[in-house]
C-alpha cells in the first residue's frame, strides 16, 4: 500500500508541474545544505538584522516555507535522513558521526541511474560506505566541525587547518557546478560547514554589532551571550555570499529554467536548548525553494512538510520509481499548491550527540508533544556549545541564582517525561501543558500518533546506553572518545565480545 501511495503521488506530482514538457531534459536539481543554522535566523525569516540578501532573494522569486521539519536535530543523522528518505533510526546512522552503511539505499544514486551527473561540494560527514553514489565529491576539511584526535583532543580546541573562507566549506560548489558534463541533467549536493562553530573574529568588513544582536528568550541577555551570537550571524551571512554566487551562476549560465534550488538546514543554531534539542528551535528548518518559471514568485507555504519529503520528491522530478525503503511522501504538490497539505503531522527524534540521549516528538500545525526516554538525563548541548561562552555564562548564572527558570532546561533534574506546547500561544515552547486538563483530549491523540508511528517504524530504545564523550559542565573529553567513531554495527559488535580472561 505505501508503494502504490508513493506512485500515485508520484503520477499527481508528474501533473502539476507538467513534467511531460519540462523534463525533456529532466530538470536539475541543486541542494544547498546550511550547517547549524536556525529557522528564524535570516532577512526572509524576518529577522531584523542578519544580513541575508540572497536567501531573501530567493524567497522573493520563489517559495519560502514556513513549517519544514527535520527528523532529528544532530548534523550526519540529519543528512543521513535526508539522502534516504528514512527516519534516522531506519538508517542505522542516528548517532552522530555514526557512517551511513553500503546496504542504505539513496536517492543519489537512483537519479544516477536516471541519466543525471551527481557531485557533492563541502561538509560530507556521511562516511565511506556511500561515497561511490557521487560522481564526484568535493569534501572540505573535516577540521572545521570535530575536535583533533588523540592527545591534541585534550586541549578542548578546535585545530582547523583550512584557512580563510575555506572554512565556510562552500569554496568549492562553483567548481563542482562548472564541472559538470554536458548533455546530462545534474544532482549537486552543496554542503556548507557556516555557521557551525567554531567560530572568528572578522571574517567580514563589517561584522554584526551586538547592537544588532536579537537573544532568543530560551538565553540570559549578557555580553557574552550578544558576542557569541554575532560572530554566529558572521558566517550566516558569509553563507549567504555563496548562495548567491551559485544564484548567479545558475541564471548567467541559461540554467535557471532547468534547475530546482532549494536550500535547507541541517539543524538548529548551535547555541543552548536549540541544537540536538526537539524544540523548533531544533528540528525547524528554513526552506526556500526557487525554479523560474515553475514555481511561482513570493509565494508562501504554511503546510507541514519533513526533510524525508525531499527525496522522494526529487525521484518524482526525475521521472523515476521510488523505492519501498523511502517513508516519505513528495514533496512537489506543494511547489504549485502551498496551501494544500501533503501530511498533517511531522516526526522528529534525539539519539546520542557528544552526550547520551532519547526523545521522540510529534509536531503538527498547532501543537507539539515531547517524550523523553531518558528523563533522567540533563538536556545537555552539543560539546562545542557546552565549552562556549553562552554555556558557560549559563552555568554561572545558575549557581550564582539568577539565572530564570525558563533558561534552566538545559540543567534541571528531572525532566519531565512529557512535554506538550500550544505553539500559537508559546511558539519558544516554555509553558509545559502536560497536566492541563483543557488540553488531555488533544494529548491522547498526539499520544497514539507518536505510538503509531513508532511501531510502523519499528522505532526501539537501545538495550544499552552510549557513553559521554565529553564532560557535560566543562566539555572536556571523557575516555570513551574514539576516532574515527566506530559505526552503529562495530559498535554492537564490541559490546557482545566476551570480557577477556586476565
Amino acid at each position: 500500500m505505501l508503494r502504490l501511495a508513493h506512485q500515485l503521488i508520484g503520477l499527481i506530482c508528474l501533473s502539476i508541474l507538467d513534467l511531460a514538457a519540462l523534463s525533456q531534459p529532466q530538470p536539475n536539481i541543486i541542494l544547498i545544505i546550511a550547517d547549524d543554522l536556525a529557522w528564524d535566523d535570516s532577512s526572509p525569516y524576518g529577522h531584523p538584522s542578519i544580513r541575508t540578501p540572497n536567501l531573501e532573494r530567493m524567497a522573493k522569486d520563489g517559495m519560502r516555507f514556513d513549517r519544514a521539519f527535520l527528523t532529528i536535530s544532530s548534523c550526519s543523522p540529519s543528512r543521513s535522513s535526508i539522502l534516504t528518505g528514512r527516519y534516522p533510526h531506519q538508517t542505522d546512522a542516528e548517532q552522530l558521526h555514526w557512517p551511513l552503511p553500503a546496504d542504505q539505499v539513496t536517492f543519489v544514486e537512483i537519479l544516477r541511474q536516471a541519466g543525471y551527473w551527481t557531485a557533492a561540494a563541502g561538509k560530507w560527514h556521511l562516511g565511506e560506505a556511500v561515497k561511490d553514489r557521487f560522481d564526484r565529491i568535493w569534501e572540505a576539511d573535516s577540521s572545521g566541525f570535530q575536535l583533533p584526535s588523540g592527545a591534541a583532543a585534550q586541549a578542548n580546541q578546535f585545530v582547523e587547518s583550512a584557512s580563510g573562507d575555506a572554512r565556510s566549506g562552500c569554496s568549492q560548489w562553483l567548481e563542482a557546478l562548472n564541472s559538470r558534463p554536458d548533455g546530462r541533467p545534474f544532482f549537486l549536493w552543496l554542503a556548507a560547514l557556516d555557521p557551525h562553530r567554531p567560530y572568528d573574529e572578522g571574517i567580514l568588513e563589517t561584522p554584526h554589532t551586538l547592537q544588532e544582536v536579537r537573544v532568543p528568550p530560551t538565553l540570559p541577555d549578557l555580553p557574552a551571550v550578544r558576542h557569541d551570537l554575532a560572530l554566529y550571524y558572521d558566517e550566516i551571512t558569509r553563507l549567504d555570499r555563496y548562495v548567491g554566487k551559485i544564484l548567479d551562476a545558475v541564471t548567467t549560465q541559461g540554467l535557471a529554467d532547468s534547475t530546482l534550488i532549494i536550500f535547507i538546514s541541517d539543524n538548529g543554531r548551535p547555541f543552548p536548548r536549540d541544537k540536538t534539542t526537539l524544540y523548533d528551535s531544533g528540528i525547524r528548518t528554513p526552506m526556500l525553494a526557487q525554479w523560474k518559471g515553475h514555481i511561482p514568485a513570493n509565494t508562501l507555504c504554511p503546510q507541514l512538510i519533513s526533510s524525508i519529503d525531499l527525496a522522494p520528491g526529487f525521484l518524482s522530478l526525475a521521472g523515476t520509481a521510488i523505492p519501498d525503503s523511502m517513508v516519505g511522501v513528495s514533496f512537489l504538490p506543494l511547489l504549485r499548491q502551498p496551501n494544500q497539505a501533503i501530511r498533517s503531522q511531522c516526526f522528529a527524534e534525539k539519539h546520542w550527540h557528544d552526550y547520551e540521549d532519547q526523545s521522540r516528538a510529534i509536531r503538527t500545525l498547532h501543537h507539539k508533544l515531547i517524550l523523553n526516554e531518558y528523563h533522567d538525563l540533563p538536556m545537555t548541548p552539543p560539546a562545542d556549545a557546552v565549552r562556549g561562552p553562552v554555556y558557560q555564562a549559563m552555568l554561572s548564572a545558575m549557581s550564582n541564582g539568577v539565572l530564570p527558570q525558563h533558561q534552566q532546561q538545559c540543567m534541571r533534574l528531572p525532566r519531565p517525561r512529557e512535554e506538550f506546547y500550544n505553539l500559537d500561544q508559546d511558539p519558544h515552547e516554555l509553558n509545559n501543558l502536560i497536566d492541563d486538563p483543557a488540553y488531555q483530549r488533544v494529548i491522547q491523540q498526539h499520544r497514539n500518533s507518536l505510538e503509531a508511528w513508532r511501531q510502523q517504524t519499528k522505532d526501539q530504545i537501545p538495550a544499552y546506553r552510549t557513553p559521554d564523550e565529553f564532560n557535560r559542565f566543562d566539555g572536556s573529553v571523557t575516555a570513551a572518545r574514539i576516532r574515527p567513531r566506530p559505526s552503529k554495527a562495530a559498535m554492537k559488535q564490541m559490546r557482545e565480545q566476551p570480557l577477556k580472561q586476565p
